[in-house]
C-alpha cells in the first residue's frame, strides 16, 4: 500500500503525463512541483460539483516597468522625484480592452454563457462559476479532492498543472482555483513543522515564531546600560545614533508620514513604551502611534509576552523614539484575530487597484473578509489607507512557499507604489542563506532540514523593494569600529532569488562580487547565473537591541530590528527633502547602488550568513549577499539626497 507521500507523488506524475497528451494544442500556464505539506488526495472531484472560477487579467506595461520605475528613481534621470498619481498608475496597468474580449471569447466558445461571466470593477479579474467538468475542459486539467489534518471540510484543486490556449495564456496572469490550496485551516492550530512551529500560508505572518523575520530573544536582561559605552553588549537608540551619525530635528514633520507594519496578533504594550520613552526619550511618555486598522486589526491584549508584543515594541519603540516627538509614526494593525491577514491584504488597502473582485486573493495565502469564521465582519480593506511615505515591515516568508504567479503579482504591486514615492523596506530574514527554521531546498524544490540548496525569503527578492540585511557591534569593540554581518543568535539572510531575474539597477555590483569573491560552492547550491535578484540591499545593526516587554528588559535579535531603524532615518531624508520644496525619495535602490551613495555607507568587510550546512556567503568589500552596500551613513547620505532635484 503506498504512503500519503508516495500516493501524491505517483498522482503527480501520472497526471503530468495524461495533461501533455490531452493537452498538447494548449501550452503549460501555471505549475508547481509537489502538493502542499499535509494534503492528501482522495478521489477525483465530482463533474458536477461548482467552482467559483477566478481569472486574473494580464496587466499591460509590465515589461516596462523596470524602466518606468527607473525614470522616476535613477539619480541620473531628468525625471528623478516626478511620482506617478494612484489614477495614473491605475490606468496605465489596467487589461486592456483586447485582454478582456479575448478571456471572454475563449470562455463563449468553450460553452460558457455570458450572463455567468461577470467583470471585476478594477478590470483586473472575470468570475465564472462553472463545473468541474467545465473547468478539466478548459484547463486541461483534472479536479482531485483533497484531505488535511487542519481542514474542517475537503478541498478541490488540480495537483500539477493547468493548461491554457497559447493565445488567451498571454493575457492572463493567474486562474484560481486550481494549483492554491485555497481551503483556510483552522485559524487556532496552524500547520505545525518538525520543530513544532507554525508553518504554511502567507496570512500566518502574525503567528508566534513564524517566518524567517520574527525577532529572537535569550531573555531578559540584569541590568539596563546607559551612555554608548557598551554598545557591544546592549543596543540602544543612542547607540544607533552614534553608529549611524544620525541626529536629526524634523523641519516639516506635518509634510511627512512612516508608518509601521504590524500583523495581529502581535501587539504593542502602551506601558511598555512608556518604561522606554522614559528611559531613552522622556518627552515621549504618553505618546502612542496612529493606528489605522485594515482588516479588523486591533491591539489584542488576551495574550501577551515575547512571542505576543516582542515584534511590535520593538518596531515602535525604536522608530518611535528614533523620529522623535515632532514626528508621528502611523500602525497599521492588519488582520484580525481569527483569519489573520498577509501582505496582499495590506497591499489591498493601500491601493485600491489592487483590490479584485470579492477579494480576489488567494484564500490560502490571504485573509478573506468578511472572515467567515466569526472574527471581523465588515468589508475588506480596499483602498482605505493612504500609504505613508516609508513603510517598515518586519515579516517575510520563504520564496518556496508561495507559486511564482503569486509573488510576480505581488510583487509588481511593490513597483507600483515605488512609482507613487513610497519606500517599502522589509527585513531579510535571520537564518542566513537557509529559510525559516532553517529549512533548505531540495533538487526538486521541496523544503527539508538538512537539504543542501539555499532558500531565499520573499519579499526581499522583489527587485521593487528594499530589503534590509543585520549587522553587529564586536565583543569588545566600539561603535568607533567597523561593524560585521550579524552572527549573534540570528544570521543576516541574502543570496540570490529562484524566482526574479536582477534588475539593472543591481547589475554592476552584483558582477564585481560574483568576480572577485566567487562563493566556493558548487554551481547548484545556489542560484548562481548572476541574472537573478540578489539580497539584501542595505543593513543596519540588529543585534543586542534592549526593548521592554511586560514591564521588563528585554535581549532582541534580527532583521526585525533593522528595518524599522533604517525607515526612521529614511524619515527623515524625506523631511530634509520636503522641507526644501523637494519630492519624496521614493524607491531608493536604484540611488543607493550608485557609486557615490556607496560611499555614503559603512562597507561591511566581515562576516557571514551560514545556513544549509555552509558557512554561506561571506562579506566583502562593496555590495555582498549578507549586509547589502552596508549601513548608512546618515549624514552623508541626507546631503546627497538634498543634492538631488
Amino acid at each position: 500500500m503506498l504512503s500519503a507521500a508516495r500516493l501524491a507523488v505517483t498522482l503527480v506524475l501520472c497526471l503530468s503525463v495524461a495533461n501533455v497528451s490531452a493537452s498538447s494544442s494548449r501550452v503549460v500556464h501555471e505549475s508547481r512541483s509537489g502538493i502542499p505539506s499535509g494534503w492528501v488526495p482522495v478521489r477525483r472531484a465530482e463533474a458536477n460539483s461548482v467552482l467559483p472560477l477566478r481569472i486574473g487579467l494580464a496587466q499591460p506595461n509590465l515589461e516596462n516597468m523596470e524602466a518606468y520605475i527607473m525614470d522616476v528613481s535613477h539619480p541620473e534621470s531628468p525625471n528623478f522625484g516626478k511620482h506617478w498619481s494612484p489614477a495614473k498608475v491605475a490606468h496605465i496597468f489596467r487589461p486592456t480592452e483586447v485582454a478582456m474580449d479575448t478571456v471572454r471569447k475563449w470562455l463563449f466558445e468553450s460553452g460558457i454563457e455570458e450572463h455567468r461571466v461577470k467583470l471585476s470593477p478594477s478590470g483586473g479579474w472575470m468570475l465564472a462559476n462553472v463545473t468541474v467538468e467545465e473547468a478539466e475542459q478548459l484547463l486541461g486539467t483534472e479536479y482531485y479532492v483533497y484531505q488535511h489534518d487542519e481542514a474542517e471540510t475537503e478541498h478541490i484543486a488540480c495537483a500539477d498543472r493547468y493548461h491554457l490556449p497559447e493565445d488567451v495564456s498571454k493575457h492572463v496572469e493567474i486562474i484560481t482555483p486550481t494549483l492554491h490550496f485555497d481551503l483556510k485551516l483552522k485559524r487556532r492550530a496552524p500547520t505545525l513543522n518538525k520543530r513544532n512551529q507554525p508553518s504554511g500560508s502567507a496570512r500566518l505572518v502574525g503567528q508566534p515564531g513564524f517566518g524567517p523575520s520574527f525577532p529572537k530573544t535569550t531573555g531578559s536582561a540584569e541590568k539596563l546600560f546607559t551612555g554608548i559605552a557598551d554598545c557591544d553588549e546592549q543596543i540602544t537608540p543612542d547607540c544607533l545614533r552614534a553608529l549611524y551619525d544620525f541626529d536629526y530635528d524634523p523641519l516639516v514633520p506635518e509634510k511627512n508620514s512612516i508608518a509601521i507594519v504590524e500583523y495581529t496578533p502581535q501587539a504593542y504594550v502602551p506601558s511598555d513604551l512608556d518604561m522606554f520613552f522614559a528611559n531613552f526619550s522622556k518627552g515621549q511618555v504618553g505618546e502612542r502611534p496612529d493606528m489605522v486598522s485594515i482588516d479588523g486589526g486591533f491591539i489584542q491584549s488576551n495574550q501577551t509576552g515575547f512571542d505576543y508584543n516582542g515584534e511590535s515594541n520593538l518596531d515602535l519603540e525604536y522608530s518611535m523614539t528614533l523620529v522623535g516627538p515632532k514626528q508621528t509614526v502611523t500602525l497599521y494593525q492588519t488582520g484580525d484575530d481569527v483569519e489573520g491577514a498577509s501582505f496582499n491584504n495590506l497591499l489591498d488597502a493601500l491601493d485600491a487597484s489592487y483590490c479584485t473582485f470579492e477579494g480576489g486573493d488567494d484564500p490560502s495565502e490571504d485573509g478573506i473578509y468578511p472572515d467567515p469564521y466569526g472574527g471581523y465582519q465588515g468589508p475588506e480593506a480596499c483602498g482605505t489607507v493612504k500609504p505613508a511615505y516609508v513603510i517598515s515591515t518586519s515579516y517575510s516568508s520563504n520564496e518556496a512557499d508561495m507559486t511564482p504567479f503569486y509573488m510576480e503579482r505581488q510583487c509588481a504591486e511593490y513597483a507600483k507604489l515605488g512609482l507613487m514615492g513610497i519606500t517599502f523596506l522589509y527585513s531579510s530574514g535571520d537564518f542566513g542563506v537557509a529559510g525559516y527554521d532553517n529549512y533548505c531546498l531540495e533538487p526538486n524544490g521541496t523544503q527539508a532540514i538538512g537539504a543542501p540548496i539555499f532558500n531565499p525569503t520573499f519579499p526581499s527578492t522583489c527587485p521593487y523593494v528594499t530589503s534590509v540585511g543585520a549587522t553587529q557591534v564586536n565583543p569588545n569593540s566600539t561603535v568607533w569600529e567597523p561593524e560585521s554581518a550579524a552572527d549573534q543568535v540570528i544570521y543576516s539572510s541574502g543570496g540570490f532569488s529562484n524566482v526574479f531575474p536582477i534588475p539593472e539597477y543591481q547589475k554592476s555590483a552584483v558582477e564585481n562580487y560574483l568576480a572577485k569573491y566567487p562563493p566556493p560552492y558548487p554551481s547548484y547550491i545556489y542560484n548562481s547565473t548572476g541574472n537573478s535578484r540578489a539580497f539584501p540591499d542595505l543593513s543596519a545593526n540588529g543585534v543586542n537591541y534592549m526593548i521592554t516587554v511586560q514591564g521588563e528588559w528585554v535581549y532582541v535579535y534580527g532583521t526585525s530590528c533593522s528595518s524599522p531603524v533604517t525607515a526612521a532615518m529614511l524619515s527623515a531624508v524625506n523631511d530634509a527633502r520636503l522641507a526644501v520644496g523637494k519630492s519624496t525619495i521614493g524607491f531608493i535602490n536604484p540611488t543607493i547602488y550608485t557609486p557615490t551613495f556607496m560611499a555614503a555607507f559603512h562597507d561591511i568587510t566581515t562576516g557571514s550568513n551560514p545556513g544549509c550546512d555552509t558557512e554561506g556567503f561571506y562579506a566583502q568589500p562593496g555590495w555582498d549577499p549578507v549586509t547589502g552596500v552596508g549601513t548608512p551613513n546618515f549624514a552623508k547620505l541626507r546631503d546627497e539626497w538634498l543634492a538631488l532635484p
